[in-house]
């Protein structure tokens, strides 16, 4: 693995980094949780990404900062998939038995759920809304323009724009499948 210059190899500087900071960090995860083995995983999660993508702080209330940003980054994420899994049992408890998708589908099915959600966060706000006026309630682009006030060819490119979004997240999945 080729490390820029300047940058130190990956678990040089980790553990003190870990030593340091992993304490307070799961700490406030826990509050924020209120689950201690959820916040321990997540606290994993943060270095485990440091991990794969190694960064230089210039001190230790830079890393401290960097540190607490991810850690609020992943209770949003940690939320984020909380709410969608709920959402997902809950349309699974009011499916016939023999409608139920095995165990392994499940989990395939929420990690998609949680992508498209994630996919749709980063989308501006006008073409997630346009995309999910379409695609989820069946609106012509005449209706999507009249009911956001926008003209038909604003709704052709930000359709266009969501479109290109999922391709990329078609191709990310399928790269996650090889």
């Amino acid at each position: 693995m080729n490390v820029p210059s300047g940058v130190p190899a990956p678990g040089s500087n980790l553990e003190a980094l870990y030593r340091s900071h992993h304490g307070w960090m799961q700490q406030w995860l826990q509050r924020k949780l209120g689950n201690a083995s959820d916040a321990a995983e997540l606290a994993h999660d943060v270095f485990v990404r440091l991990l794969a993508a190694p960064r230089v702080f210039n001190d230790e209330e830079h890393a401290r900062a960097y540190l607490g940003r991810m850690s609020r980054h992943m209770c949003v994420d940690f939320w984020r998939r909380r709410r969608i899994e709920q959402a997902y049992l809950d349309v699974l408890a009011a499916q016939p038995e023999h409608q139920v998708p095995s165990l392994e589908h499940q989990a395939i099915i929420l990690e998609t759920l949680g992508q498209l959600q994630a996919m749709l966060e980063r989308m501006p706000k006008r073409v997630a809304e346009t995309f999910l006026l379409v695609q989820l309630q069946g609106l012509t682009q005449r209706e999507t323009a009249q009911r956001l006030g926008v003209s038909e060819r604003s709704v052709n490119s930000y359709l266009a724009q969501a479109m290109y979004q999922c391709l990329l997240l078609e191709v990310e999945l399928a790269g996650a499948l090889v």
